[in-house]
């Protein structure tokens, strides 16, 4: 059990003893612990974002290859700059998934998010304010009774 059992303290009426020194680190460390989780599967998740744009970076790259040939011998064929028109579109597409993939857009989007968090906080704030436990508590209620005065919709 480690840490948490000695969070696990009580004082004569069978409640944690909250001024406790050794309570309390056990509380931080738990915290830490839970913010550290937390920071290493958002890492997690932004690796596997890139990835996915890589990947599709790789798919856009060979479609975009092969329309490049097939314009270019088009061109060869009729001479007339038209043909070459469907790539500009496509240079654009390639052009901001290698940004995404492997450039630095990435850091760009990190340090505009930076800006809004520290110059823009009224962006940030959720419609309606923060979900209240009264308020869960009673879309909790409206559902079990939606739940039981109409089972077939549900």
């Amino acid at each position: 059990m480690g840490a948490t059992a000695s969070c696990k303290k009580t004082t004569g009426s069978g409640y944690p003893d909250h001024d406790d020194p050794g309570y309390r680190k056990c509380q931080e460390l738990k915290m830490e612990r839970w913010i550290q989780m937390h920071y290493q599967i958002k890492q997690r998740e932004q690796a596997l974002a890139i990835a996915q744009h890589r990947e599709l970076f790789y798919w856009l790259s060979g479609f975009y290859l092969s329309a490049v040939y097939g314009c270019a011998s088009y061109y060869q064929r009729v001479k007339r700059v038209s043909a070459l028109a469907p790539l500009l579109p496509l240079t654009f597409v390639v052009g901001y998934y290698t940004d995404w993939a492997y450039g630095s857009k990435l850091h760009r989007i990190q340090a505009e998010a930076n800006m809004i968090m520290e110059h823009e906080q009224e962006l940030l704030h959720w419609p309606g304010g923060l979900p209240t436990v009264a308020g869960i508590d009673e879309a909790r209620v409206e559902t079990e009774m939606e739940k039981k005065m109409h089972p077939h919709h549900m």
